[in-house]
């Protein structure tokens, strides 16, 4: 029997302010310390781990980039090297030739423009190779603490839809019905909330709806357990 997608899983949409709020309650109470996963000690490395997190796991990128950034410790050592040269650093992430050129490029266009400073604003990242919304996002909402929109991953878009908080496939969307519904205070941290919540309990394949904190607050049609009975 085939899945259903995203857009179909929830059998019911509640965006009400009082359900929102619960939600929010819930996911501070279980993940209290929850935050970026991917290791880095500047701006600049954080962008270049988002970059290569695209389409693989974070615990992979934190295999990789120890060794990139010992041999290519600033923007200007990464704008001298060569794109093949990054290459034989981030092969196993996945696309590698496309996240060497964007991390090449991006390191050229921070030391001609910007002085080799990661700037602070959404527009600026955006001009950046490799920078798309949900990077700038991360690299703002955690190396700047500035809350500009929402991180939409894979994890943050698959869960959004089972809640029934948006009804769309599409990141951008996504966001776009994030920001409307969830308070700006709360935009940097409840991505990191629901993407733990998703690595830990809101399994694609099988969620372990039978020890979710959230279970009582969702109508999802893959549910494989409900308190008051399927």
């Amino acid at each position: 029997m085939p899945r259903k997608s995203a857009k179909a899983s929830s059998k019911k949409r509640d965006r009400s302010p009082e359900r929102v709020a619960e939600i929010l309650r819930r996911l501070r109470a279980a993940y209290p310390d929850a935050e970026c996963a991917l290791l880095h000690r500047s701006p600049w490395e954080l962008l270049v781990a988002t970059i290569l997190s695209a389409q693989c796991t974070d615990a992979r990128v934190n295999m990789v980039t120890p060794k990139l950034f010992r041999d290519f410790p600033t923007p200007q050592a990464m704008a001298q090297a060569t794109p093949e040269a990054i290459e034989e650093y981030v092969k196993s992430t996945g696309f590698y030739r496309n996240k060497a050129k964007s991390i090449h490029g991006a390191a050229k266009r921070l030391v001609e423009v910007y002085g080799g400073k990661l700037p602070e604003s959404m527009d600026e990242l955006l001009t950046l190779p490799g920078a798309a919304r949900k990077t700038a996002n991360v690299v703002l909402g955690v190396a700047f603490g500035k809350a500009e929109g929402v991180v939409v991953d894979t994890h943050v878009l698959r869960l959004s839809n089972r809640l029934g908080l948006v009804n769309s496939n599409d990141p951008k969307k996504v966001e776009q019905e994030l920001m409307q519904i969830l308070p700006r205070e709360r935009w940097i941290q409840f991505s990191h909330e629901m993407i733990y919540h998703g690595r830990q309990v809101c399994d694609a394949r099988k969620p372990k709806c039978e020890v979710c904190t959230l279970e009582t607050l969702c109508h999802s049609g893959d549910k494989t357990w409900s308190s008051a009975g399927m």
